[in-house]
């Protein structure tokens, strides 16, 4: 009797287990290419150095979305105990069809104290109702490189992943 109440138990632990949804996926969303201006040192807070640096312009693109960044948003970074940057910035697209998102990407970059450290992000968009429901909607993942644009501009590159 013993035996069939395990087995009944691993059967159902089995088949519960299996009812799971697949782990998860990443697709590509789109691509943004953000403009940066000047460095604005706030100095020292009781948190941790805090730098906020204005996003001034740019582009972005991918599968059934394009558009434009529009200039005045920012990346709030607060330099911490431990070296690493915790980043939280706030900024608009503006789709080529003229839909409005908002974006709040927030992440952590050690790369001051490895050069080769990843940076992600987890971006959450608020998309106008309709045809770009799914920013909202989603779960995302960024990944964020900084670049420097042909005419001297500093920048970062973020690559936004959808996870399914």
């Amino acid at each position: 009797m013993m035996m069939r109440k395990f087995l009944v138990f691993v059967a159902f632990s089995v088949a519960a287990h299996s009812a799971h949804a697949a782990d998860p996926a990443l697709v590509f969303a789109f691509e943004e290419t953000v403009r940066l201006g000047p460095d604005q040192a706030v100095g020292a807070t009781a948190n941790g150095g805090r730098n906020i640096v204005p996003i001034t312009g740019g582009t972005f693109e991918g599968p059934g979305i394009k558009g434009t960044i529009i200039g005045g948003g920012w990346d709030g970074q607060l330099r911490r105990a431990d070296g690493c940057l915790q980043i939280k910035a706030d900024y608009m697209l503006k789709t080529d069809d003229g839909a409005v998102i908002n974006v709040v990407n927030t992440g952590v970059s050690c790369r001051a104290i490895d050069p080769k450290a990843q940076v992600r992000t987890h971006p959450v968009f608020e998309a106008p109702l309709g045809k770009y429901d799914w920013l909202s909607q989603g779960c995302f993942i960024g990944t964020l490189d900084p670049v420097t644009l042909p005419d001297g501009q500093r920048a970062v590159r973020i690559r936004f992943f959808r996870v399914n």
